[in-house]
């Protein structure tokens, strides 16, 4: 981007910008430091989604089509709404501010990391520690245990009551779906396979928390970063009050921590409802869609995700499809698979290349984004599949991106690195609040760190060194 920046032929300023460059209306207005109104935002998201799940019910063909064109507004107003917008960009300037000051004061980089450790409201890292409290239910019962070892079909569920306590395990693990079953690897595409969909897929990391933690891990994790946040802020507060002025420097640096605190676990909140709305669309979608397969219109239901929401409307409207058409694009999407995607890429098509311009890392080092502080060695364990990570404590996680299905993961490692990411991208903002170092944007890195080979990551600083 800075190489971009930097050229001649970028377009710096816009006509109807306002005062430094800012469109007007993109600086958030002054929001009082107040939990209530984080909760009064999670509350109307919730009846939200309630309402879509009632209403949609009774919605079929192009009716249900015309529905869901419609509530998509609803999902864009939400998203977009003045007060979310509010809470979680004043949380990312708190941030800024306490990082920038805090260097500037006391010479430590990334205070913020350990401060937003075990905040609450963040719905993705109580994902991560809810499935620590499925493993609770399960490890005390051997029979299911073994079974899950060998699990391979999806109804699965359905089997456990026959075993010794095989009923409390499907209910731990259904009451988890109910949860956050509309969660997936790259969940942003409504076509990609949710847990509810396919519950095998957490089966690994359920065996992994059992055989890697105690049980009560879950609430022992909560409470240890708490407890990391608050020595950090006090041991804060105390040398900034030990400075000149350093009243001041105390008031507003403890100002600006209540407010990171109380807000920056939302910012994962917006992406949860969209998700969820997502899957109710695709649930809605897919009945009908069988309707259509019954009917010898569709080959199969899942032939819906080929085609563009107007052709599908054609489809439902004329009970007639193009079979040929549709296997056209089952073979180029197969074909675009095989791409790999440019980090940067103008509307021009222009591929732009670019490279760190740092001076302060060891020569051979490989070099990202701090994106969590801390310093930490181990095993890396470079994974590419989420339902392939065999992981034990102590590894440190070494692929390509990761979303919020990957937070179960994070549980079980010690330091996260990634090829594509930034500071607020989820994998960063989990890794903060589980106090995991981590480092992203760093090119290459599952092909330059082999699986096995131990490394040290530095969170703090932006890099990585591979032992001998």
């Amino acid at each position: 981007m800075q190489t971009i920046l930097e050229r001649d032929d970028f377009i710096r300023a816009l006509p109807d910008e306002g005062p430094g460059g800012v469109p007007p209306g993109d600086v958030p207005v002054p929001i009082d430091t107040d939990p209530a109104i984080v909760a009064a935002l999670i509350g109307r998201n919730q009846a939200s989604i309630a309402a879509l799940k009632r209403d949609i019910r009774t919605k079929s063909g192009s009716a249900l089509l015309d529905f869901i064109l419609a509530d998509i507004q609803e999902l864009k107003r939400i998203l977009f709404d003045p007060q979310s917008h509010q809470v979680f960009m004043s949380a990312m300037e708190a941030t800024r501010w306490l990082n920038d000051q805090v260097q500037a004061w006391l010479g430590e980089k990334n205070v913020a990391d350990t401060l937003t450790q075990s905040v609450p409201h963040n719905v993705t890292s109580e994902m991560g520690l809810a499935l620590l409290d499925v493993a609770d239910v399960i490890r005390p019962h051997p029979d299911v245990v073994a079974f899950l070892q060998h699990v391979e079909s999806e109804s699965f569920l359905d089997e456990l009551p026959t075993l010794a306590g095989g009923r409390e395990a499907r209910d731990a693990i259904q009451t988890y779906l109910d949860e956050y079953g509309m969660r997936c690897v790259g969940e942003i595409d409504i076509t990609k396979p949710r847990w509810s969909e396919r519950p095998t897929m957490l089966v690994p990391m359920i065996l992994g928390n059992i055989k890697n933690f105690e049980p009560g891990a879950g609430e022992r994790r909560l409470e240890q970063g708490r407890q990391k946040a608050w020595k950090k802020e006090q041991e804060l507060l105390a040398r900034l009050r030990a400075l000149p002025d350093g009243e001041r420097k105390a008031e507003e640096a403890k100002r600006m921590i209540d407010r990171v605190q109380t807000f920056i676990g939302y910012r994962e909140y917006p992406k949860y409802h969209m998700i969820s709305r997502y899957f109710v669309y695709k649930q809605a979608l897919l009945n009908d869609a069988e309707r259509l397969v019954q009917a010898h219109v569709l080959r199969e239901k899942e032939d819906i995700f080929y085609l563009t929401f107007r052709e599908l409307h054609n489809v439902v409207r004329t009970n007639q499809v193009d079979d040929q058409f549709i296997r056209q694009r089952k073979d180029e999407f197969r074909s675009y698979q095989a791409l790999t995607p440019p980090r940067v890429l103008t509307s021009d098509g222009e591929v732009v290349a670019g490279t760190y311009r740092r001076a302060d890392v060891p020569a051979g080092a490989l070099i990202g984004l701090p994106v969590s502080a801390g310093t930490i060695e181990g095993r890396a364990r470079v994974i590419l599949d989420m339902a392939e990570a065999d992981l034990e404590a102590g590894d440190i996680l070494v692929t390509a991106y990761t979303d919020p299905s990957w937070t179960p993961v994070f549980v079980a490692i010690k330091g996260l690195v990634t090829e594509v990411g930034g500071l607020m991208t989820h994998g960063a903002v989990i890794a903060r609040e589980y106090g995991l170092p981590a480092v992203v944007g760093v090119e290459h890195a599952t092909r330059l760190i082999r699986d096995g080979e131990r490394i040290r990551v530095h969170g703090t600083d932006g890099y990585i060194e591979i032992l001998p």
